[in-house]
């Protein structure tokens, strides 16, 4: 039997992001320093930073650094692993990199159980290894809440670099994977989650977005962004500022995890889709007809989430001819009274 992760999570006050508000605020008080390699840095909240190692006559070459790391969001600490580094990953394959290399961030308790910490490498590694990247090592600190994740080192192209900044009015608007792991995975904390819910949550997050991110390479994809801890509105509304567009969201085209409506429904909100609700709302035009328990999945924080992607109309039909987990979920228009509007 696995040990039972997310319940110790819940008793010691699981953590999720830190509130976008909180962030948002403090970041404003960083200075910015200026550096010619800097090609992608946080002025825009990317998914990850890009710096540029192109050396006088060589072949252009850049890399992308991020770093995640999280709660359990599961029990069973070997899948905890993966999903951790399939979220860490997704970040370089938001940019259209290649992850290459990793580092593990490991917050475990010091008599906590040596088996439940092996299997957290081992899940991790695991995924890790299926990337194509190898971890190279890592930090770890004594401490009751166990946390882990990776900070991820990829390669790219700098000619070829994909950011949130590019959206063009015109555009599709593509996602890739399904929405509501933010809620199953309250839901299973709360002890009413179905096991075939978790199941298909699980699948999930433990895919790796490596798949839709060499799709998209072969298109003209003019922005990307995986969506995560701020929901799909809140990394949408990053893309929109970003790129000075309005991004129409159409609520009932957005595919739902099994389970995940009647979770909302239920109540199973996460401190963290409260976070997001407050921080993003007054950015969102909402058609007041859209059901409450939709409105609340378009906040939910996501694990390992799809990439969403802006390009033109006849490319998104081209891709969505070869990528059948993707979909199309609204439009780019040009910059109007809100940066996101939601419509049914």
């Amino acid at each position: 039997m696995p040990t039972k992760l997310t319940a110790n999570a819940k008793a010691g006050g699981c953590a999720s992001k830190l509130s976008p508000s909180i962030l948002d605020r403090a970041l404003k008080t960083v200075p910015r320093v200026a550096n010619d390699k800097v090609l992608v840095g946080y002025d825009t909240a990317d998914d990850a930073g890009v710096y540029d190692l192109t050396q006088a006559g060589g072949h252009p070459l850049a890399m992308v650094q991020t770093v995640d790391f999280f709660t359990p969001i599961v029990d069973d600490p070997y899948t905890f692993g993966g999903i951790a580094a399939a979220n860490a990953l997704s970040d370089v394959y938001a940019m259209g990199g290649r992850p290459v290399t990793a580092l593990s961030l490991v917050v475990y308790p010091a008599k906590g159980d040596i088996a439940d910490l092996e299997q957290i490498l081992r899940g991790g590694a695991d995924k890790i290894h299926e990337a194509g990247c190898v971890v190279l090592g890592g930090h770890s600190i004594a401490e009751e809440q166990v946390k882990f994740g990776y900070a991820v080192t990829g390669l790219i192209d700098p000619r070829h670099i994909l950011t949130n900044a590019g959206a063009k009015p015109g555009d599709v608007l593509l996602f890739s994977k399904r929405i509501g792991t933010g809620v199953i995975s309250t839901a299973l904390k709360k002890g009413i989650v179905a096991p075939a819910h978790l199941d298909s949550s699980i699948e999930q997050m433990l895919t790796l977005n490596r798949g839709a991110c060499e799709a998209m390479l072969s298109r003209r994809v003019h922005a990307c962004t995986d969506v995560t801890g701020f929901g799909l509105l809140g990394h949408a509304r990053e893309m929109a500022l970003a790129s000075n567009v309005t991004l129409e969201i159409r609520a009932g085209t957005i595919r739902f995890l099994p389970g995940a409506l009647e979770y909302s429904i239920a109540g199973a909100y996460s401190g963290g889709l409260h976070n997001n609700r407050d921080f993003v709302e007054s950015c969102v035009a909402m058609d007041l007809s859209i059901p409450k328990e939709i409105e609340a999945l378009l906040y939910d924080p996501q694990t390992s989430g799809g990439l969403l992607l802006s390009l033109e109309e006849q490319e998104a039909r081209k891709l969505l001819a070869h990528r059948r987990e993707m979909y199309a979920i609204g439009r780019v228009k040009t910059r109007q009274a809100k940066p996101i509007e939601v419509t049914t």
